[in-house]
């Protein structure tokens, strides 16, 4: 957007554009449907942009490969417990703080194709990218934070840094990383939308758009961005 008016205060969040999300082993639904409209999303006067990325070592806790077992089932997970020292936790109560965990394909590893942004998607080197998911134990949706708070990332930083007070949110999964990306950005004080043109889910039925509003993020279509945006 260099040399282009824009708006103060806006930010857009581009999640997990990737090519495993996309066309590769974890391919979300409609998902290649996203390219247009999500480019011109991008091409929106935000005054801040950032992309984030799963960005997994090989063996992540997520895999189903990990553990020996078949795909989606679902599995207990526990903090690992050096991070729990590391953050001053109670090792003791690992025990009492399991969360269920759905066990994928290999995906977006560190390294690989899979984990690149689509080809053809205008993130350029304007863009912050943010990784996530990177410890080996920790599962990661959102973009700002793992699910027990242990690893966070500096996305929050650089959107204050960036004086972002509007956050807007395309990408993939709807009922994944966009819906905890989206609820955490509500968390922490941001004016949150998720644009539904630009997003798709694993499932169908929608109830991932409930449970955002629930938690205080709007959810708008690319018609009413444009509104808020100023643009016709």
């Amino acid at each position: 957007m260099a040399g282009k008016a824009t708006i103060p205060g806006t930010g857009l969040i581009v999640v997990d554009m990737q090519v495993d999300f996309v066309t590769g082993s974890l391919a979300v639904p409609g998902a290649t449907e996203l390219l247009g409209p999500v480019n011109e999303i991008i091409s929106l006067p935000f005054a801040y942009r950032v992309a984030s990325k799963d960005f997994h070592p090989p063996g992540h806790i997520s895999f189903a490969t990990t553990h020996g077992k078949p795909l989606f089932e679902t599995i207990t997970i526990y903090p690992p417990e050096d991070l729990v020292a590391q953050t001053g936790g109670d090792i003791g109560t690992i025990g009492e703080r399991g969360l269920g965990q759905t066990l994928w394909p290999d995906h977006c590893v560190q390294g690989t194709r899979g984990a690149e942004i689509i080809p053809g998607l205008d993130v350029d080197d304007t863009f912050d990218i943010v990784l996530k998911g990177t410890h080996p134990g920790v599962e990661c949706y959102s973009a700002f934070k793992d699910p027990w708070h242990l690893l966070r990332t500096d996305l929050e930083g650089k959107l204050h840094h960036h004086e972002v007070k509007d956050v807007y949110l395309v990408g993939l999964a709807g009922d994944y990383c966009v819906k905890f990306t989206a609820i955490d950005a509500a968390k922490a004080g941001f004016n949150t939308f998720v644009v539904t043109d630009g997003v798709r889910s694993v499932s169908p039925g929608g109830k991932e758009y409930e449970e955002m509003k629930a938690a205080g993020v709007g959810i708008i279509d690319l018609i009413e961005l444009k509104r808020r945006m100023q643009v016709a």
